[in-house]
């Protein structure tokens, strides 16, 4: 077994596991007893695949970014996840654990988010399925994703504001999993490589499409699998996940791993959690975190609301603890000149998010006429009201 999969336990290493309240023990309990043998299913592969094909939009496309690789001297790919349908990669995961729910027959689907694109993607599926759908989302986070806010209600989806704390994404999955307790019935649809075992693994699972894909794709374009990196930004980082997912073993490939360093790492206001964080139980599983003497969670930010979050996923901690993955960081200003430094060479508008991936380009040494990857998690619509105050400071 790979070293970069869960043990039976569901650890990595030292971190993962399942640190959960005894009512949710037999939901948890039952979703690992059953998500392998689902997704390996025949019946499960041949629905997954039709609807990412025919419904999602895949193979999203491995693009050259022609004028930006001639910015920074080397060969520069963009995987689009931001054209899938919901326009994030988020819908990757969705579209497998909404079939696996139905597996396990639920009908009620409970879920979180931070920039509103897991929550939409979880009520695009819920309508799909015809299933009801809960999310909730941080009273903040409400307020500056307005766009996503609206296309849930459009789909159907009850918003329930998480109003304590930051307000932001690690309330709204307290709240969420305070919900569960009380509805144990429910389908809890985490939206990230977060969480009790088997969730880190089975969203890395369904998110692993992305490499799959990556490797095809590079070798028709390149006549190679392998690039020589491949850059993505995390928060609890699914999208990282997904596009390291199948180049883990090979240490030929450098995996760089961005997090969002708010107003500067050591400003009080950031989310850099492998720079800031200890090792401590978050959400349910084992992992690096933002915390005090005392063990209390310190409140993260950043200026994109799908990294606003005090931790990393249990494998991400792994792959940064092992060295196998390099942690970088981007502030708030760096993120917005690099959106529209995209926006302006490649007529391409980016999520803040994956903006944080494109501002460590200025910052890489030793990558002169190499071939890079930057996962493109999602698009900027979301985030144009944000853009928009910041325009003429930037691009001045």
């Amino acid at each position: 077994m790979s070293k970069f999969q869960p043990d039976q336990h569901g650890y990595y290493g030292q971190f993962g596991g399942a640190f959960i309240p005894e009512l949710l023990y037999p939901n948890v309990k039952e979703l690992e007893d059953n998500y392998v043998t689902i997704i390996q299913s025949e019946a499960f592969q041949q629905e997954y695949k039709n609807l990412l094909q025919h419904y999602v939009g895949r193979p999203s496309p491995l693009y050259l970014a022609e004028r930006l690789s001639e910015k920074y001297g080397a060969t520069i790919y963009l995987k689009r996840e931001d054209l899938n349908h919901t326009g994030a990669h988020k819908v990757n995961n969705t579209i497998g654990q909404i079939l696996i729910a139905k597996h396990l027959g639920k009908t009620k689907i409970l879920a979180e988010t931070g920039a509103g694109q897991h929550g939409v993607a979880t009520a695009t599926v819920c309508a799909l399925m015809g299933l009801e759908c809960i999310v909730f989302m941080g009273e903040t986070d409400i307020e500056r994703q307005a766009p996503n806010v609206a296309r849930m209600k459009m789909l159907g989806a009850k918003v329930v504001p998480a109003t304590s704390g930051s307000k932001t994404l690690k309330d709204a999955t307290n709240e969420a999993i305070r919900y569960w307790i009380q509805h144990p019935e429910t389908y809890y649809l985490i939206g990230s490589v977060v969480g009790p075992h088997p969730y880190p693994d089975m969203v890395a699972r369904l998110q692993a499409v992305i490499s799959e894909e990556m490797k095809i794709q590079l070798k028709e374009q390149t006549g190679s699998e392998n690039p020589d990196a491949i850059i993505a930004c995390v928060g609890g980082g699914s999208n990282a996940a997904g596009a390291f997912y199948h180049y883990m073993e090979d240490e030929d490939v450098a995996l760089i791993a961005v997090e969002a360093a708010g107003l500067g790492v050591h400003s009080g206001e950031s989310a850099a959690t492998s720079q800031l964080g200890e090792v401590g139980v978050i959400h349910g599983s084992k992992t690096i975190l933002m915390q005090d003497d005392y063990g209390q969670i310190v409140e993260p930010y950043s200026i994109s609301a799908g990294l606003d979050y005090p931790g990393v996923g249990p494998l991400h901690a792994f792959l940064f603890d092992s060295k196998r993955a390099a942690f970088m960081n981007a502030t708030d200003e760096e993120a917005l000149e690099a959106a529209f430094e995209l926006t302006r060479l490649e007529g391409i508008i980016p999520a803040l998010e994956t903006a944080h991936a494109l501002a460590v380009l200025p910052k890489l040494k030793g990558y002169e006429g190499k071939t890079l990857v930057i996962n493109l998690s999602g698009r900027g619509d979301k985030d144009l009201a944000t853009y928009s105050k910041h325009m003429n400071k930037i691009i001045e």
